[in-house]
């Protein structure tokens, strides 16, 4: 393959006229996102044809003919999410279809998180040297060893995803794949709910409904003041100080100086906006407050969400899945605080898509309700199985035997 390296508007024309001719692009990206609000994109690597395109993101800021090429192609890449997410927030804009060789991998027995580097290796038996994982991809010029680092993380993608994608439908199993790759291309994957915003920081759990509207009101300030400077939440206002702000509830910017890790900058540049948002969420009626948050299990239901996951652990590696991929513990949690009552409802508690549901709601509804019972068969032989077997009857008074 030739390589080229992109870093003016006319050779920029060039490879989208490459790209959205071809019927299929290997994709992936290079950015730093520790010193901002959004990930600051470096480089594109792309393979269309015969040709490895190595854009250069820093000299070609907008990047939106690229994209509206893509949006015409299925895109190749491995662990495509971050580098999907970065379109799918400048611009908008994301690929007709999306081949994960990753989310394939796990499909194909690898695991969930396999790197590129080792499914390149299991898929080929080329080993990648992986020698610029931490390298700085804003300084220029890029070094002969970044560009072939560059090059080897798209140059085998197409030979990977071939060899997956025929494993896949030999086993029955690219449908499987398919569903879950298609929310790779939706763009309201990408959309965070600024309702939600508040839920990921430390200590909402233990709020009342009114220290949550607060919150809530704090978090969405947060969240568009570092959108307006490009730089992290944590920069705008720590998470500790978050609650320290429900907590005090200042009525004036002089108020803030009690909290000793808002320093006086941020105090001058934003005190007004963010007492403001607190008195905003003190106002709030209380049918506008937010619904405070399930707790996690207690003692009992999490020994019932500990039974659910053994079992689901038994089905993926009855099936050679990532248990994580059937059924997150987030999901299971859910399970066991509602107990639905038919294996419908747990489908719809886990949220599955028809696979997962073939594979895993009927037996989960039948460990809760009784029907079957977990066992280990093979641990004197030095082969230990979870197997599902017919629960035995109660004696009166609910004593098994």
């Amino acid at each position: 393959m030739s390589v080229v390296l992109v870093a003016d508007e006319q050779a920029l024309a060039e490879t989208c006229a490459a790209v959205a001719a071809a019927e299929r692009v290997a994709l992936d990206t290079e950015f730093h996102n520790e010193r901002s609000y959004a990930a600051r994109l470096m480089v594109v690597q792309l393979v269309a044809g015969e040709r490895v395109f190595i854009v250069d993101a820093l000299r070609l800021r907008d990047l939106r003919a690229l994209a509206e090429a893509l949006s015409g192609t299925t895109v190749v890449g491995h662990a495509l999410q971050s580098d999907l997410k970065i379109f799918a927030e400048r611009y908008g804009i994301l690929p007709a279809a999306a081949f994960d060789t990753q989310l394939a991998a796990a499909f194909c027995g690898y695991g969930l998180s396999i790197s590129l580097a080792d499914v390149v290796h299991a898929v080929t038996g080329v080993r990648l040297r992986k020698t610029q994982t931490v390298s700085d991809w804003s300084a220029r010029p890029l070094t002969p060893a970044q560009i072939e680092y560059l090059v080897d993380d798209v140059r085998h993608l197409f030979a990977v995803a071939d060899e997956l994608r025929a494993r896949l439908q030999r086993s029955g199993r690219f449908e499987w794949f398919a569903e879950e790759a298609k929310p790779l291309v939706d763009p309201m994957s990408y959309r965070s709910d600024p309702e939600r915003l508040y839920l990921r920081i430390p200590g909402a759990m233990r709020m009342n409904r009114r220290e949550l509207g607060i919150l809530r009101e704090l978090a969405q300030l947060r969240d568009t003041l570092a959108r307006e400077r490009d730089i992290p939440l944590k920069f705008v206002i720590p998470d500790d100080v978050m609650a320290g702000l429900v907590a005090l509830r200042p009525k004036s910017r002089d108020d803030l100086a009690q909290l000793r890790r808002l320093d006086a900058g941020a105090r001058k540049t934003y005190g007004e906006r963010i007492v403001e948002a607190v008195a905003r969420g003190v106002a709030l009626d209380d049918d506008q407050l937010p619904v405070k948050p399930a707790r996690p299990p207690g003692a009992e239901r999490d020994a019932v969400v500990a039974c659910l996951s053994v079992l689901v652990n038994a089905i993926a590696g009855d099936n050679e899945l990532p248990a994580a991929l059937l059924a997150p513990r987030a999901a299971l949690e859910r399970v066991a605080r509602e107990l639905p009552a038919s294996a419908q409802g747990v489908a719809q508690a886990l949220d599955a898509t028809p696979w997962r549901a073939a594979l895993v709601a009927e037996p989960l509804h039948a460990l809760l309700s009784g029907q079957i019972a977990l066992t280990v068969d093979g641990a004197q032989r030095g082969n230990p199985r979870v197997r599902q077997v017919p629960s035995a009857p109660s004696r009166p008074g609910g004593v098994s035997p």
